[in-house]
C-alpha cells in the first residue's frame, strides 16, 4: 500500500469541506476525486502532498520519496523561456539532462519552436504544458494532478492518459481531480466529494 489516509475531515473559512474520509491506494492504481467546485478537492490534493495542513485524520505514505504534485495552476515563470523554465526546474530537483533530453520532452509535450519564447507569450494551454513536463522530469511512484485536462486540446489531453496509463502500468499510482472522466480504457477508482 503507497498511501492509507483515515478518517480525514477538513474545514476552511468556517465551511466543512469533507468530513470522514477514508480510503487506500495500491501500487497501479489510478484514482478520480470529483465533486462540485469548492468542494476541496483541490485542498485534498494539497493535503496529501503536505501543502496544506489545517485537517484532522492520519495520512500514511509509504514511499521512500515525495509524490510529485502537479497544480492546476501552470506554475512556470512567465518571464522566462520555455527552456529557462525546465533548466531551472532540473536544478531546483538536481537532475542532469543535456539539451537533447530537454528538447525531445519539448517535442513529446507539442512545444516544439516553443524552446526561447517566454513563457508569459504562450497560451494558457502551452504553459500548462510546460508545467506537465514535470511528469518526464521528476520520478516519483504517485502523482498528484490537479486538474491535469483543463486549458488543454484533444491531443494534449490524449498525451496526458497515455501518460498515466504508463505510469500506472509500470506500477505507479495517480490521484488526479478533474470534471471530466478518462477517455482511455483503463480501470479508476473514483472518491466523490460534496
Amino acid at each position: 500500500m503507497l498511501l492509507n489516509v483515515t478518517q480525514l475531515s477538513c474545514e476552511r473559512d468556517h465551511r466543512l469541506l469533507f468530513d470522514d474520509i477514508s480510503f487506500a491506494v495500491e501500487a497501479g492504481e489510478i484514482w478520480q476525486i470529483k465533486g462540485p467546485n469548492g468542494s476541496g478537492k483541490t485542498t485534498l490534493l494539497r493535503i496529501l502532498c503536505g501543502l496544506y495542513e489545517e485537517f484532522s485524520g492520519a495520512i500514511d505514505w509509504s514511499l521512500d520519496q515525495y509524490p510529485l504534485y502537479v497544480g492546476h495552476k501552470p506554475g512556470v515563470k512567465d518571464q522566462l523561456t520555455v527552456l529557462e523554465n525546465l533548466h531551472w526546474l532540473c536544478r531546483l530537483h538536481d537532475i542532469e539532462l543535456d539539451q537533447t533530453a530537454l528538447f525531445d520532452v519539448l517535442q513529446k509535450l507539442g512545444l516544439q519552436g516553443c524552446e526561447h519564447v517566454s513563457c508569459g507569450n504562450l497560451s494558457e494551454g502551452q504553459r500548462k504544458r510546460v508545467n506537465l513536463a514535470r511528469l518526464f522530469l521528476l520520478k516519483s511512484p504517485v502523482w498528484l494532478l490537479d486538474e491535469p485536462f483543463s486549458a488543454i486540446d484533444v491531443k494534449g489531453i490524449e498525451l496526458i492518459e497515455q501518460l498515466i496509463i504508463e505510469h500506472q502500468t509500470s506500477g505507479g499510482a495517480v490521484l488526479f481531480t478533474s470534471h471530466q472522466p478518462m477517455q482511455a480504457d483503463t480501470a479508476v477508482k473514483y472518491l466523490e466529494l460534496g
